[in-house]
């Protein structure tokens, strides 16, 4: 899984795997989801994402695993 913060378009970019982008669909207002040939989620992109999260949140990320 790769996380990629873009400050210069304000995005958040979550890729599941390297799996070949077939269709994007904006699901909601700024929030893009990339899904491969089998139609599976491969990529989850938040636009806008400084109006959604502080500065502090965006400059420190947690991973919580169960």
């Amino acid at each position: 899984m790769r996380i990629k913060l873009d400050r210069s378009s304000d995005s958040l970019y979550f890729r599941l795997d390297e799996s070949r982008i077939v269709e994007s669909e904006e699901v909601r207002p700024g929030v893009i989801l990339d899904f491969d040939e089998n139609d599976r989620v491969v990529g989850v992109e938040f636009l806008g994402v400084s109006e959604r999260a502080g500065q502090e949140e965006l400059s420190t990320m947690q991973f919580q695993t169960a």
